[in-house]
């Protein structure tokens, strides 16, 4: 079973309970409806905070690297919109038996409650999570960062240039050119020497 369905099916539960509970609550006492949906909404995000901690606790053992570590944001995105679809459905369901739900009919019940539950859900989750992992990652000791023997510290594309194959016929090539440029100075330095000794040669004579 896939990771998001349960949550969202726990939360849809707790969704239809939680308007269950309001519906009943306001009738009783209609002057604080405010502070009545304000109170039970924070015990659902409650809720929310507490599986995202533990989700990011988890997760965050599980894998020491972070760019390793599991997507939890599309787990819970997916968990509230299946949350906010299936409580407003059954809520509204419930509403045609049992009048003192607060329900604004179908079409809000499917798009405009929803979206209101799945932000309900994955913003505290989503704090939550990122809570979890700081947790478990500032208790771990800084690894070292990881170098090869014998590379070098500052210059990252000496290795490169090292096995670089082009540079090497480079080298060689400038090798030979100085070596011929050599040969031909010292052959013209030889024929200076005899012309000038043959010059001498006939001055004499």
């Amino acid at each position: 079973m896939t990771t998001w369905l349960p949550r969202g099916l726990v939360f849809a539960v707790g969704m239809v309970v939680l308007r269950l509970v309001q519906g009943s609550l306001i009738n009783a006492n209609p002057t604080n409806a405010g502070s009545i949906s304000f109170t039970l909404c924070g015990l659902f995000a409650i809720g929310a905070l507490i599986w995202g901690l533990i989700d990011g606790m988890a997760d965050a053992r599980a894998n020491e690297d972070p760019d390793r570590r599991r997507d939890l944001a599309m787990r819970w995105l997916l968990a509230g919109l299946v949350a906010g679809v299936l409580s407003g459905l059954a809520t509204f369901i419930i509403s045609l038996f049992y009048k003192a739900v607060y329900v604004d009919g179908l079409g809000p019940e499917l798009i405009v409650f929803p979206a209101f539950t799945c932000l309900l859900i994955f913003i505290p989750a989503m704090f939550a999570v990122s809570v979890g992992r700081w947790l478990v990652d500032r208790k771990r000791p800084p690894k070292p960062r990881m170098r090869m023997p014998g590379s070098p510290r500052d210059d990252v594309f000496a290795a490169a240039r090292a096995e670089d194959p082009n540079e090497k016929y480079a080298t060689v090539g400038r090798t030979e050119m100085n070596w011929r440029q050599d040969a031909r100075e010292a052959v013209r330095d030889e024929h200076d020497v005899v012309q000038k000794a043959k010059w001498e040669l006939n001055r004499d004579d």
